[in-house]
């Protein structure tokens, strides 16, 4: 029956320890001091702890009283990084937790019922002095930065430091630990903030960068549409004298081969006709081949191809002037954002 009670208060001391660090507020490190604030993320924190991590986000804010009023602001929640946007009325405008402010309440009063029935000797965690085993840390030493206990002070090592009671320390540096912390929270969300702006301007860069190219990529297709259509015009022309000057010159080729054919015909009609052996026949066709041969012989009435005709040198272009302005081609100068 004792072993069944012992198992039941162990795992009732568990449930209560696990319970416990849910009802931790993640700033002050402390159990929820009341009145707690439920964020938009759900995670919960103290109202002052949320308004110290506020005003450390918003730093230009005016504030009274120590709580910062104005047109709102934000801040980033310290568990999951979530922004937190809030209007005029601040964290005053965020909405009470009272389902863990009840459970916080029935917590501390489970606490002082158990711990009430707990031997005083089984109080755990009390740190006693190395020096003087039977005393209790109760005193910090200012001077030496270091909890220690009163003997300590009135006999030992401390005796000529500055000492101040422990509890009074404690709360100081609990509350330095707290501002620190929501202090650095804020410069979180500020640098946060900044590198938020950072990748944007990344983002901006890149899109910049992409216009740009852009830009030249299509200016120069423009220039290379132009080069293309002047090129076409250019060799039009060319191509336009080299076929005048191929028909006229190919005209000449078929009027000398008329020419050249008419002759070697006369010239076999010629040879036939001396070996005619008849001399009456001979001199019948004689006379009129003799003149058809004379006429063909005079070659003056066909054209001759001036020299230097088929030179199309003339259509040399330079662009020498032109491949010089291409290179000259660059950014327009002086030209900011």
């Amino acid at each position: 029956m004792s072993v069944s009670l012992e198992r039941a208060a162990s795992e009732k001391g568990e449930t209560m320890d696990s319970l416990e660090k849910q009802l931790i507020c993640p700033i002050c490190l402390e159990m929820f001091t009341k009145p707690v604030v439920i964020l938009p993320c759900q995670h919960n924190l103290c109202r002052k702890c949320a308004n110290d991590i506020f005003q450390a986000s918003n730093p230009y804010l005016p504030t009274r009283g120590g709580s910062t009023v104005g047109s709102g602001g934000r801040f980033r929640c310290p568990s999951c990084r979530h922004e937190v946007v809030l209007d005029r009325h601040g964290v005053y405008g965020l909405q009470r937790n009272l389902l863990v402010e009840n459970i916080i309440d029935m917590y501390k009063q489970e606490t002082i019922s158990t711990s009430s029935k707990v031997e005083p000797e089984q109080k755990p965690g009390v740190l006693m002095c190395e020096v003087h085993e039977d005393e209790k840390i109760n005193i910090y030493c200012v001077t030496c930065s270091a909890p220690t206990c009163s003997l300590c002070k009135v006999f030992g090592a401390h005796q000529h430091c500055e000492v101040a009671p422990l509890n009074t320390v404690y709360d100081s540096q609990k509350l330095e630990m707290s501002e620190s912390v929501a202090m650095l929270v804020g410069n979180n969300d500020r640098i946060q903030a900044i590198i938020t702006l950072l990748e944007e301007s990344c983002r901006t860069v890149e899109e910049n960068g992409r216009r740009q190219k852009s830009h030249v990529c299509e200016s120069f297709d423009h220039l290379y549409a132009l080069l293309e259509e002047r090129k076409g015009e250019l060799t039009l022309k060319i191509s336009s004298e080299q076929q005048e000057k191929l028909d006229y010159i190919k005209g000449l080729q078929r009027r000398y081969t008329e020419h050249l054919d008419k002759s070697a015909k006369l010239v076999e009609t010629g040879i036939q006709t001396m070996e005619e052996p008849e001399m009456a026949v001979f001199l019948q066709t004689a006379k009129p081949l003799l003149q058809k041969i004379s006429e063909s012989r005079n070659t003056s009435h066909l054209e001759k191809l001036e020299r230097g005709y088929e030179n199309m040198d003339h259509f040399t272009a330079n662009f020498q002037p032109e491949r010089r302005a291409i290179l000259k081609i660059d950014f327009i100068k002086g030209i900011t954002v």
